[in-house]
């Protein structure tokens, strides 16, 4: 479920960007226009040693590595983060999907990409399916136990 981060990969693909938007969602967007060949997921975030609920993240994955173009805007070590997904895509499949959601939405950002309803639910934010809800859980299970003070 969680895989480890290539800090090494995702700063150089992180340096591709030219440069980086606040938005991981964004950033794992064009990371995957540039390598056709990966998986763009959507996911969890945890920090250690911090008590934060997960939070909603993107990257991409790369020869079964973890690549997070927005590694460096985290000031963490890689070993600090941990990646649990909840939606993957192909290139192929996230740019039909982010190019549905501009034609029928045009006024709202296309990303993150959720997927068809019904949607699950986890606090008070709308997300995808049950993946969705199994990744935030797991997620935050490893937070309480990794971040016990």
């Amino acid at each position: 479920m969680n895989k480890p981060l290539n800090a090494n990969l995702s700063i150089q693909v992180g340096q591709s960007l030219k440069k980086l938007a606040k938005n991981a969602f964004e950033n794992a967007y064009k990371a995957a226009l540039l390598h056709p060949e990966c998986t763009y997921v959507q996911g969890f975030l945890i920090v250690a040693g911090e008590s934060l609920p997960p939070i909603e993240h993107s990257w991409i994955e790369l020869d079964n590595n973890v690549v997070d173009p927005s590694f460096t805007l985290w000031d963490k070590k890689a070993e600090e983060l941990y990646y649990f997904p909840a939606h993957c895509l192909t290139v192929k499949q996230l740019i039909a999907a982010v190019e549905e959601a501009k034609e029928d939405y045009p006024e709202d950002n296309p990303l993150p990409v959720y997927g068809k309803m019904p949607y699950e639910y986890y606090g008070e934010v709308m997300l995808g399916g049950k993946d969705y809800q199994a990744a935030y859980e797991a997620a935050l299970a490893f937070s309480q136990e990794i971040n016990v003070n």
